[in-house]
């Protein structure tokens, strides 16, 4: 089949390459010059595991083209990926004007039917406003699918080739005959694909991504209680996990959430709900509780220094987790900001995420080449991403390293007692 994908970001690009892998053609259009120059040199933007080698072999086979010339996919695809960004604006609301100038040019290059079917994430009521644009620029008949994508950053490769569900928010049988086809290849076990209205399918998005967000700002709040009571977290969310009612997922506590979904997609959801006159309570709790957790453990590390002068800390990880190289609302960000505005030099190694913190830090902050460079001398470690290579690191040589052997753990990958033992001052979360 082909098939047309515009926008070749994290999402757009995932789906397009998994698509050519299973056999279709694909058309990749994107308006950054750059971008798409790269990927045709096999240059892929982004850090995804599997997805550079998944570009490559599609490409080299002729499944997988990358253009700027938006008529070429609409002349040459039945359906049309939209996976253009949608990021916050000020108010908290979903920019959608990305997929709405996308699909009113798409509607203008239509010469016969076309399936429109979105994988950006967008506000309830997108679909309505996507017909209707569409509707005033053509006179040729379309239809609209509302597809939310539900990747993990990190196994987003694996979650589309083993989807635990996709969602088909359209009301048309032969549309949804179309993308059983489409789906089919991946699904071969049992079909897992749920048809239902294109509002349903708009908020099932927002909806899981504050359930999940959810739990875990409920354990970072735990966590907190748990430090004033003397109790231990873990504990407490094997306790809590064991229930089959509530399971283990999401569970563990942390420095707060980051990345592109939920920070993005709690705050649209708020703003959804006050304009419907039906406020989501819970979801505006759980936005603060995660700024708060943040908050809460850049302070214990700068209450920890106070007073002492020419301080440098050394930092493990910055993206907002591991296997990815997305900075985006990572919590390193914003607890790294505080430590520069109290004055505090900051040395830092991520094994993927140095070139996007970069652009949004400036050259304020060292990058090391690797994690032992970053803690030189170093007063202090803190660790903000759980990448498998901080986890049993060479704690004689930090020893060494480090003029304070004091660490700050947010992700809680050590035994407390352990480290304690070997002579660090340890600070964790929760315990």
């Amino acid at each position: 089949m082909k098939i047309g994908v515009v926008g070749v970001g994290y999402v757009g690009l995932v789906a397009a390459s998994c698509l050519a892998d299973v056999g279709n053609t694909v058309i990749c259009v994107d308006s950054d010059k750059t971008r798409i120059d790269n990927l045709n040199k096999g240059i892929v933007p982004i850090y995804e595991p599997g997805l550079a080698e998944i570009v490559k072999h599609n490409t080299v086979a002729g499944r997988l083209h990358f253009t700027q010339d938006l008529k070429e996919a609409v002349d040459n695809a039945l359906i049309i990926f939209i996976g253009v960004g949608t990021p916050s604006a000020a108010d908290g609301s979903a920019d959608i004007s990305a997929v709405l100038n996308v699909c009113a040019d798409i509607a203008k290059l239509m010469t016969s039917y076309r399936i429109i079917v979105t994988k950006s994430t967008v506000p309830v009521g997108t679909h309505k406003a996507v017909s209707e644009l569409m509707a005033r620029h053509t006179n040729v008949a379309f239809d609209y699918v509302s597809n939310p994508e539900f990747l993990k950053e990190g196994a987003a490769v694996e979650d589309f080739m083993k989807p635990d569900r996709v969602i088909l928010g359209t009301t048309n049988p032969a549309v949804i005959e179309i993308m059983r086809q489409i789906y089919g290849p991946f699904m071969r076990k049992s079909s897992r694909l749920l048809c239902m209205d294109p509002a349903s399918a708009e908020i099932t998005k927002y909806a899981a991504n504050t359930m999940l967000a959810t739990r875990i700002s409920f354990m970072n709040e735990m966590s907190a209680l748990c430090e004033s009571f003397g109790a231990d977290i873990e504990s407490v969310r094997q306790g809590v996990g064991s229930d089959d009612r509530i399971g283990n997922a999401f569970l563990y506590p942390g420095v707060g959430y980051g990345g592109s979904c939920f920070p993005k997609d709690v705050r649209a959801l708020i703003h959804i709900a006050k304009e419907q006159k039906c406020p989501m309570r819970i979801a505006e709790a759980v936005n603060d509780a995660n700024l708060a957790q943040q908050d809460r453990f850049a302070k214990r590390v700068l209450e920890y220094f106070a007073g002492q002068k020419d301080l440098t800390l050394g930092v493990w990880g910055l993206a907002f987790k591991a296997r990815t190289d997305d900075v985006r609302e990572a919590p390193a960000m914003r607890c790294i900001g505080k430590f520069l505005e109290a004055g505090i030099k900051v040395r830092a190694f991520d094994p993927e995420a140095m070139d996007g913190a970069r652009r949004e830090l400036g050259e304020k902050v060292v990058m090391a080449k690797n994690a032992y460079e970053a803690i030189e001398g170093a007063n202090g470690l803190v660790i903000f991403t759980e990448w498998p290579e901080f986890r049993t690191p060479d704690f004689e040589m930090m020893l060494k390293k480090l003029k304070t052997p004091v660490i700050f753990d947010g992700r809680n990958l050590y035994d407390p007692k352990w480290v304690a033992k070997l002579g660090f001052k340890y600070f964790s979360v929760g315990r």
